[in-house]
């Protein structure tokens, strides 16, 4: 399996090479030449745990990895950091299934990427013989940050420098970031948002005189970000594994095909979905869910494409977002390819804010996605409706995901059975969580988790707990001007 850009560069790579640049020298994503078909039936895994299923889905994508490699990986990333067993259990209720992902050391599902990702890394390192010490640059709306520190803290060979929108993230997405210890962390707060710091990332990796800079120093910028394939993939496993779950569980019939609906903003996870589609799992719609930041839902309705729009903070922070990177590789794969259409389109966003997807792509893309979106209002209410008819508590960004199947569900009367992908605990953010459910909202999110906890009866993960005690280890605040200063600070002062 080789990996090339979206964007035309004509080198192809193994996946290896492909983890270890992140970006692509053109400033693509890189994406695998073909989608993989499954080699087995969805039957044959019923049986399978969650690491097993794992090692058979990255074993068709990472073609160049060996099986004891992957085994390795996989055993250290999927151990007794995940809360539970089946690492991403499925929770049933009245309406839908819901695949809960936030049982890591960080209480989000970026933890099931970025648990693997260092391993994948450091084989890959090797694989390829790369001699310089690998710089993780990454942009995060809030879960990506944590989940990435903590994923590469003090993993030798690396250093890893997380940006965040310092006034965009919730309370305890900001202190897990601020209090992560290792020799080879560096945290900073942007003033600006979520797209600032993702473009300023960008900006410093297409930065062809600094990356010699660098280079001559003996180090080389990769990413933690979904825009890294090693991120990309192993999202992948969690929808395949859910599916069989269903088949073992008697909820489906084999072959029987469901739907999935994804709250997202960066469109990492949704696009998982779409490549286990691809692969050959039984899947009829899927649906992409969209808070107030709703460009996601407008472009698929419309084919329009356009950041021109006023930035709302919600709370569902982690989907605020308006530049969805892992756009660009679906618009790849829907164009049959076509590395020059996707080029000028990127080109036309960067430089006006706004392109057009033509009636070819937008005729593919409506035919596979379903866009809907969700208000905070509407949100909460679906979210406390919830808990009090059914005592299942469930997060903010879930919640939109659950007011958009609803929707759609009423809209279309659909009713296959449907997955919706539960991204974080309700723990992280309490304070909209206790709100929503009639909850008193303490003097700070800390004491709102305490109340939350008190009255549910649900245990909060430990990775939240007494999270004011720990002491900050970063406080740095910078311009959005200053990411590339701050990369140089962080790797060579």
């Amino acid at each position: 399996m080789k990996y090339i850009s979206t964007r035309g560069s004509i080198e192809k790579l193994r996946s290896a090479a492909a983890i270890i640049r992140g970006l692509a020298p053109d400033r693509g994503l890189y994406v695998p030449e073909r989608i993989p078909v499954l080699s087995c039936q969805s039957k044959d895994l019923t049986s399978s745990t969650y690491n097993e299923t794992a090692k058979r889905i990255l074993g068709e994508f990472l073609t160049d990895y060996t099986d004891e490699e992957l085994s390795v990986c996989v055993e250290n990333a999927y151990d007794a950091k995940f809360d539970v067993a089946q690492v991403a259990p499925l929770v049933k209720t009245e309406k839908a299934y819901f695949l809960e992902l936030w049982h890591g050391s960080t209480a989000a599902f970026k933890d099931l990427a970025l648990s693997i990702l260092p391993w994948l890394l450091t084989a890959a390192v090797k694989k390829e013989k790369e001699n310089r010490k690998i710089a993780i640059l990454t942009a995060t709306s809030g879960d990506t940050g944590k989940a990435a520190l903590a994923g590469f803290a003090d993993v030798p060979g690396t250093e890893i420098v997380v940006f965040y929108p310092k006034n965009g993230v919730s309370a305890v997405q900001e202190r897990q970031m601020l209090t992560q210890a290792g020799n080879n962390v560096y945290v900073y707060g942007i003033r600006g948002n979520f797209d600032e710091a993702q473009t300023g990332v960008k900006n410093v990796f297409g930065d062809v005189e600094f990356a010699k800079e660098i280079e001559a120093r003996g180090t080389r910028l990769s990413s933690a970000n979904s825009i890294n394939i090693g991120r990309l993939v192993p999202q992948v496993v969690y929808y395949v594994y859910a599916y069989t779950k269903m088949l073992k569980d008697g909820e489906i019939r084999d072959g029987e095909k469901i739907n999935i609906c994804v709250p997202t903003g960066n469109f990492g996870n949704i696009l998982a979905a779409w490549y286990a589609k691809q692969m050959g799992l039984p899947v009829a719609r899927i649906i992409c869910a969209s808070n107030e930041n709703n460009i996601l839902t407008d472009f698929i309705n419309t084919g329009v494409y356009d950041t021109r729009r006023e930035f709302i903070l919600t709370s569902s922070p982690s989907m605020d977002i308006l530049v969805s990177s892992n756009l660009e590789r679906l618009l790849w794969h829907l164009s049959g390819g076509d590395s020059e259409r996707i080029r000028a389109m990127m080109t036309a966003l960067e430089a006006d804010g706004v392109y057009e997807a033509g009636e070819r792509i937008t005729t593919e893309l409506q035919s596979e996605l379903f866009g809907g979106c969700a208000k905070m209002d509407i949100s909460h209410s679906v979210l406390a409706s919830l808990w009090h008819e059914e005592n299942y508590l469930i997060d903010t960004h879930t919640a939109v995901a659950y007011a958009v199947y609803s929707e759609y569900r009423e809209r279309t009367g659909d009713d296959a059975k449907t997955l919706i992908a539960a991204t974080a605990s309700p723990y992280k953010f309490a304070d909209s969580v206790a709100g929503a459910i009639g909850v008193t909202v303490g003097e700070n999110e800390f004491r709102t988790i305490e109340n939350l906890s008190k009255t549910t009866g649900l245990p909060v993960p430990v990775c939240l707990r007494n999270l004011d005690d720990k002491a900050v280890l970063h406080d740095a605040v910078i311009e959005k001007t200053s990411i590339k200063a701050s990369v140089a600070e962080a790797l060579f002062a």
